[in-house]
């Protein structure tokens, strides 16, 4: 019994002590979820405006973007595809997100009613995106992106 007690102690007091130092861990988390967060907004602002050279710039080279379909498509083939208009996106409007930072690795999942015309189709879509994002020379990267509907 007297172990139990001296281990519940020894348990509160490391509580406490991860509670005094989380404010700091949280303000660096906060800034890290916030940056991340800034990213993924900018791609679709970026879109919008039809910036192929800027969203190049926020994508990894290796970057896919697997569509609601199934289709896995190329960073070249789907910067192609804005340029040329063939995906055309008119505005997006974000619903929710969720945001996780793992030291250099990140994943976002953002919600949005897109406007757009993909391939002949315009509607607005309740698209969801799940992101994979690096950090890189204190830059962060989309890595992937996979889209469905919500």
């Amino acid at each position: 019994m007297r172990y139990f007690f001296l281990l519940l102690y020894c348990l509160l007091n490391l509580n406490g002590y991860a509670k005094q130092q989380s404010p700091a861990k949280q303000q660096i988390m906060s800034n890290e979820t916030e940056e991340v967060l800034s990213v993924v907004r900018r791609l679709a602002e970026l879109m919008i405006e039809r910036d192929t050279a800027a969203i190049s710039k926020l994508l990894d080279k290796d970057y896919t973007l697997t569509h609601m379909t199934g289709y896995v498509q190329s960073r070249v083939e789907w910067l192609h595809e804005v340029e040329k208009e063939s995906m055309k996106y008119y505005s997006a409007k974000e619903v929710n997100h969720t945001v996780k930072v793992d030291g250099n690795h990140a994943e976002v999942v953002v919600r949005n009613m897109v406007d757009a015309r993909i391939w002949g189709s315009r509607n607005t879509w309740r698209l969801q995106q799940k992101m994979k994002l690096e950090k890189r020379n204190g830059n962060w990267i989309i890595l992937s992106s996979l889209a469905s509907t919500f």
